[in-house]
């Protein structure tokens, strides 16, 4: 059992700097690292600007930035004093921003450069402190505040287990964000918990590629290796290929956190494409034996690509295609699923590589209950309902909405669908919001229409819907791809040929498709119509699409 009491950030971070001071705690990558004695100081610094700045115990300060250090030093020295740190995710429109800064009652904002322009919506303007997170000097107005980094504060904090520390604004699939309040023990216990799942220590070096703003990142990215003394290495760039592999084979981290998209993007890009190059592969990739041969083989490819000392690739956020999921088994890659939400702080399953089973995000995690509400009867699945020291203290200022997710003896209903095998191990089917119920009562899951459709050649994304009793596919075509493959009769066309032919191509894929559906899924789960999605989907943080927009 956890020592419940002991569970607050400070507390934790004081632990860690007892024994790994000395260590490096953070780095932007090409960059020297700062030790976690650097960090201290760094915090108090923090701290005594924003003692300076008149923000005290309970006053919210928000965190608008990319990921690199100085974001989890800010983070820390908010939450540290007892105020409460209110991150927002980068991607969040202007408007969306002035919003939460409104609700939330931020009296400070730390900001980045690249992100000072989402602040110049008139609603933003209202009187607060806008502060650059690069160097922390204060943005607009001039301003007589100035930052030391030699500085000490003026007051000790006392922080207890039950004190709020963030709230997170959730960049949800079904519209209006929501304030989740997340205390220290909350956020504390479930590190400690992530880290009995998959054992970090001061050896071990994370490399950040997804926003800190995020649950996800913040909990088991950042305070779950601070707690280790392990040391986080950020990219201070946009994650695209020119920028992550060479920093991949820099850093060599051991353990990575990222969302599906990534993953299926390689796999689809850069590894599909040699399986299928000439027609000998293509018939011999459909024998078990030599299809796992080459998988091992493309495995220790994608290992090197990866620096070659990665132990943990951790993937959640949303649910990870089975065609990929079976090539990094066979391929010995060392992934591990996890499930949770920001109402819970996140983690509530999740498995390491050793015990990872396909399809499954593993089982509960310790002192976390998970049960199945009212299963059905016949196939067993239900609403998962959680309970636990992670679960929110509820949505800020929204208390008829936590009335509706929270019950009074304390269970969270999730909005998730899923079953549990045997051994306890989970498997998600798909929310229960987007759950289509056809009039003879056959249940139909979205998400798992959209993971054959995206097995299907040529295809980016797909969202399934219902429209006048019909399922309908969008579908979002990889036109450059398309574009590639048929280069040779392009170059044949006169310019304004080639769009019909481009057409003509979509139309063959979505009659081909249609077909291809059909052979894979039952007969309750066929579509009867493809329509083009010309445009990338509109996604949240963790890179779910955004439905609601789409229905």
């Amino acid at each position: 059992m956890v020592d419940l009491s002991k569970l607050t950030l400070p507390a934790i971070f004081a632990d860690t700097l007892s024994k790994f001071e000395e260590r490096p705690a953070m780095a932007t990558v090409g960059e020297p690292s700062i030790s976690y004695n650097q960090l201290r100081q760094r915090i108090k610094a923090i701290t005594a600007f924003l003692e300076n700045a008149g923000i005290v115990p309970g006053d919210k300060v928000a965190i608008l930035s990319t990921s690199m250090p100085n974001w989890g030093a800010v983070y820390y020295a908010i939450t540290f004093m007892g105020a409460v740190v209110v991150p927002v995710l980068p991607d969040f429109h202007a408007s969306e921003i002035s919003n939460i800064l409104e609700h939330s009652e931020s009296k400070a904002i730390f900001v980045s450069a690249g992100l000072m322009s989402k602040l110049t919506d008139e609603n933003a303007l209202k009187p607060f402190l806008k502060i650059r997170i690069e160097d922390f000097s204060i943005a607009g107005d001039e301003s007589s505040l100035l930052f030391d980094a030699g500085a000490q504060p003026q007051r000790e904090y006392a922080v207890n287990p039950d004190d709020l520390a963030a709230i997170i604004y959730t960049s949800g699939t079904t519209g209006k964000s929501k304030g989740v309040m997340l205390t220290h023990r909350n956020i504390s216990f479930n590190a400690e918990m992530c880290g009995r799942v998959q054992e970090v220590n001061e050896k071990d070096r994370f490399l950040s590629i997804l926003p800190l703003s995020h649950t996800y990142e913040n909990t088991i990215g950042l305070i779950l290796p601070m707690s280790k003394g392990a040391c986080i290495y950020y990219l201070g760039k946009a994650p695209t290929p020119t920028v992550l592999l060479p920093a991949l084979q820099q850093v060599k981290p051991t353990v990575m956190l990222t969302v599906p998209l990534i993953i299926e993007k390689i796999f689809r890009t850069q590894i599909k494409p040699k399986f299928t190059k000439n027609i000998l592969l293509r018939i011999l990739i459909h024998t078990l034996f030599i299809r796992r041969k080459l998988n091992v083989i493309a495995g220790r490819k994608l290992m090197a690509t990866f620096g070659g000392e990665l132990k943990f690739f951790g993937i959640g956020g949303a649910k990870l295609n089975k065609t990929v999921e079976k090539f990094l088994i066979e391929a010995k890659f060392p992934y591990a699923i996890g499930y949770g939400l920001t109402e819970t702080s996140p983690l509530l399953a999740g498995s390491n590589p050793q015990n990872s089973r396909l399809q499954s995000t593993g089982p509960a995690i310790e002192e976390i209950e998970l049960i199945i509400h009212d299963p059905d009867p016949r196939t067993h699945e239900g609403e998962i309902w959680a309970r636990g020291p992670s679960v929110m203290k509820g949505y800020y200022k929204e208390p008829e909405l936590t009335a509706q997710i929270i019950t009074p003896d304390g269970w969270l209903k999730t909005g998730d669908l899923g079953i549990f095998d045997k051994d306890g191990y989970l498997y998600i089917r798909g929310r229960l919001k987007n759950m289509i119920v056809r009039s003879d009562g056959e249940n139909i899951y979205p998400e798992e229409i959209e993971s054959v459709i995206n097995n299907f050649r040529h295809v980016t994304e797909s969202l399934v819907v219902e429209r006048k009793g019909k399922l309908v596919a969008l579908v979002n075509f990889n036109l450059d791809e398309i574009t590639r493959h048929h280069h040779h009769n392009l170059n044949l066309l006169r310019r304004k040929e080639r769009g019909d032919y481009i057409k003509k191509e979509i139309d063959r894929l979505s009659s081909e498709l249609l077909v291809y559906i059909s052979h894979r899924l039952n007969k309750f789960s066929q579509v009867q119509e493809v329509i083009l999605q010309t445009e990338p989907f509109e996604k949240t943080a963790t890179q779910k699409i955004k439905r609601y927009l789409y229905i």
